[in-house]
This record gives C-alpha cells, structure tokens and sequence, in this order.
C-alpha cells in the first residue's frame, strides 16, 4: 500500500493569461469561454471563420506540472489543430498548482482533462472521466533527481533529508517514489513546491538535496537546470497520463476528439505539435488501462 501525507486542497483562482489565451478557471465558477483569440487563429479572415464554423466549445484541463506559460507555449497549438480536426473548439485551460488541479476534476470543471494515471482512477469513479486517449508505446515512471556532482548514490544515502515533491499526489514524481524510498525504510522530510520545474529548480540550487519528477518534464527543462541534474533513482513503470472526457461531453464530439488525437501521429504537422511534449504517437484508451494503477490500493493520509 502506498500512502503520503495530504495537505489542504487549494481553491483554483481565475486568472488569465495573454500568453496564447491561457486560462486558470476557478473550479467555483462556470466554465469560461473566452472571445479572445489565440496566436494561431487570430492572424487571418480564414482563421476566423473557422473558428465560427466550428461546433461545441470544450475546456481542456492540463495538469500543471510545469509553469503556465511553458503549458500554454505547449498545448495551445495543438489543441487548437485538433479542435480544427474534430470540429470543435478547445480551450487550453489549466490551475495553479497541482492540489487546485484536483479540486477542478472533483468538480467537474473540465470538460477534457489531462490527467495523472492516479487522477483517473479518482476522477473515473466520480465525478465520471472517461479514458479516450493515452501516450503510445512507452510507460511512465518516477524518478530523483540530485544536484550533478552530489556524493548521493543510493536511496539509503537520502535518510533523513529534506526532499522536494511537486504535490501530494503527484503520481510519479511523489507517490511512486515515496513509496520507493518507504520500502527502503529510508527517513525523510518531504516538501511540496507545486510543480515538476519547482522541484528541478531547487534541487539545482541546492535547497533540496533531491526531488521527484519524471523523465517527460526533466527533458523539457532549461537546458541550465537540466545541466545541473542527475538521476539518483527511478521506479517501475505504469501506464501513463490519461486523456478523459467527462460524461456531459456529447457522443459526437467525445468521438471526434478522440479520433483526432490518435490521427496525429500519422501525418507530419501532427507529429511536430506532439514534439513539445515529449510524446510520439497517441493511441485510443479504455478504462481498464490503468488497473495496474489501481492494483497498487493508493491512498492518501
């Protein structure tokens, strides 16, 4: 059984970003849409009318595992291609933090979500989140990263140290190695920076003498963080994030979305959008991918 400390679960505040039309929605509030326009769509008369031509308007949650601005950067145009695809509008939308994240999918605020695979066995059972997608041909595992050139060379070598998560039930980066470092029956005081980056960061400066992530994000990084980080450990491997749609979604468009996103991998533009995000190809996904997940009885104290 895995168990970690759970802090108070944060309310998510609104706020905006002018930075391609990011949107942190508080998870009290409606879904918001937004007529402001995107970099991608806002240039041409074209652009415009297909965005009026388009069906419904969905919110794409994003976990923020990273700074908000390296998503946006990151999921705007693509999303905005596979709404194009499957004619739809998505919005990129993500929280805060981690914690305001959950509070959002206990909600229901999103319309899709992209979530860690402990997420959706949470937000499968309530409020209902429907696996439609996930990364194709590889697992995710989490790993602890040290400063380059650190004397750590082993989980006995972190007893009793101060060690960096970026939230309480990051599945990876937290969950995974915690439990890690539990069964080596390895001391530790852990604490929450809110995200993946937060964490390189500071164990790159020497607050923290390691941290928990993954590989996907250690690889999206600075280039001046990453080169002050090695790898200490990894864990084994589980199935990945989840793509889920929430039950209100419309038959039609759940459908459509879907066959977008596994489209993507087949042609070049697709796969170019893709790169920003460390992932190859997107393969269709059903509910019972994540049983390994689930068999490993999580829970959170």
């Amino acid at each position: 059984m895995i168990s970690h400390m759970n802090n108070d679960l944060q309310r998510c505040k609104v706020g905006t970003f002018l930075l391609a039309s990011i949107l942190l929605v508080g998870c009290t509030q409606e879904p918001t849409k937004t007529d402001a326009p995107s970099p991608t769509t806002a240039t041409t008369p074209a652009a415009k009318e297909s965005d009026a031509a388009r069906g419904a308007t969905l919110s794409v949650g994003v976990v923020p595992q990273q700074a908000a601005s390296v998503l946006a950067k990151q999921w705007t145009p693509l999303l905005n291609h596979i709404g194009e695809k499957a004619g739809v509008r998505l919005v990129f939308k993500t929280a805060k933090d981690i914690p305001a994240f959950e509070r959002c999918c206990a909600n229901g605020e999103y319309d899709i979500a992209y979530m860690n695979p402990y997420h959706y066995t949470v937000y499968h059972e309530t409020p209902g989140y429907e696996a439609i997608a996930k990364r194709s041909g590889s697992k995710i595992k989490g790993i602890l990263v040290k400063k380059r050139g650190s004397p750590l060379k082993a989980l006995q070598d972190l007893a009793g140290a101060d060690l960096a998560f970026p939230a309480p039930r990051a599945f990876a980066a937290t969950l995974l190695t915690t439990a890690g470092l539990d069964a080596a029956e390895v001391s530790f005081q852990s604490h929450y920076v809110s995200s993946h980056d937060s964490v390189y960061l500071n164990v790159a400066k020497g607050r923290f003498a390691a941290g928990g992530g993954i590989m996907r994000t250690l690889k999206s990084v600075d280039q001046d963080v990453r080169d002050q980080l090695e790898i200490l450990w990894q864990t084994p491997e589980y199935t990945p994030h989840a793509f889920a749609v929430h039950p209100r979604v419309d038959a039609k468009s759940r459908g459509a979305v879907a066959d977008a996103m596994v489209a993507l991998g087949s042609y070049e533009e697709g796969r170019e959008l893709l790169n920003p995000l460390r992932i190859k190809l997107l393969e269709a996904a059903s509910n019972q991918d994540w049983d390994d997940v689930r068999a490993l009885n999580i829970e959170i104290r």
